[in-house]
């Protein structure tokens, strides 16, 4: 199915989500991240990351100071604002991008959007309606995200939920309805599942598979499915082993017709969203489309072929060889 066009406002922008999927890069500013912590630490490397996901196809970056990751005490406010409130001001000035901030925290909202930053996604369900107020005075976005554990706290019980699509609409219903008598417009509002968040893996992918029921509540859908821990049990793999997986998800809420994708791999994403665009038909190629000869063939220097290929003719220069 196609997506639903909505229209999401974010301060002073006002969105058409539907006619493609955006894809939400993923900035993480802090150093326990369950998936690439302390890979891109300090101000600097967190800056060219950032400039890395534009130039290969994010439409938004989503930067956190504070990891999902289980089993941890919360960062202190304070700690997470000097984290991330840096990077959004250079991102969004020096790199001209909307900034999405990963927090729950009604003072680090505020700051970030002071800093630049158009959206809120909170992972946490909304459990301070803090957030909310934030939100309806500043016109920022906010993204509300299904969960029944709380912030870094792990919950897995196969008999949570009876239900469990059924369960997410009625919660998320629920909020939606508690942020909108707070003041928040109803074309502020993206709505997350929130897949693993107080769910085991079967339940993540039972809910995935009735993601176009969210449908009713009329509002933006995000998935954040890369690298995620059903996808990891489904294939034994480990969080930066889990690319195939996570295009798997994305083809699949693709299909279900939800609006926005937060990955880790955005290069990777958006080959995968412009090469089945042109397959399905949404994107025509030009009748001029050609592949440059500079990357035709994968050409291996010298120094690196193996010696015995080096003497026997074969492989050296061979388009077929090299194709392999």
């Amino acid at each position: 199915m196609n997506a639903p066009v909505r229209n999401l406002r974010a301060v002073e922008l006002t969105i058409e989500l539907g006619a493609r999927p955006l894809l939400m890069g993923i900035v993480n500013a802090s150093p326990d991240s369950f998936s690439d912590g302390g890979l891109h630490a300090g101000l600097d490397a967190q800056l060219k990351l950032s400039a890395d996901l534009l130039d290969a196809g994010a439409d938004i970056l989503d930067i956190g100071g504070e990891s999902a990751s289980t089993g941890r005490p919360p960062v202190e406010v304070e700690q997470e604002i000097e984290r991330v409130v840096p990077l959004v001001e250079r991102v969004t000035r020096e790199l001209g991008a909307i900034v999405s901030v990963d927090t729950y925290k009604p003072p680090v909202a505020r700051a970030a959007i002071a800093a630049g930053a158009k959206i809120v996604n909170d992972v946490s369900g909304l459990r301070d309606p803090g957030l909310a107020e934030v939100c309806a005075a500043s016109g920022a976005a906010l993204v509300i995200m299904h969960t029944r554990a709380a912030p870094r706290e792990r919950l897995q019980d196969p008999d949570l939920y009876g239900d469990i699509t059924g369960e997410v609409l009625a919660f998320l219903r629920e909020r939606v309805a508690a942020v909108v008598a707070c003041g928040v417009h109803p074309e502020q509002l993206i709505l997350d599942p929130g897949p693993d968040f107080a769910k085991t893996p079967a339940q993540t992918i039972r809910l995935l598979a009735e993601i176009s029921r969210l449908h009713e509540l009329e509002r933006p859908l995000l998935m954040a499915i890369s690298r995620k821990d059903f996808i990891g049990a489904l294939t034994g793999r480990a969080p930066r082993e889990r690319l195939a997986g996570t295009l798997a998800a994305l083809a699949h809420g693709v299909q279900q017709g939800a609006h926005i994708f937060r990955v880790h791999d955005v290069a990777a994403s958006s080959d995968f969203l412009a090469v089945r665009a042109a397959l399905a038909g949404d994107s025509e190629p030009s009748r001029d489309l050609a592949l440059g000869e500079e990357i035709r063939y994968e050409r291996l220097l010298a120094e690196e072929r193996p010696a015995a290929k080096r003497h026997t003719g074969v492989g050296a220069g061979s388009p077929d060889e090299t194709l392999r």
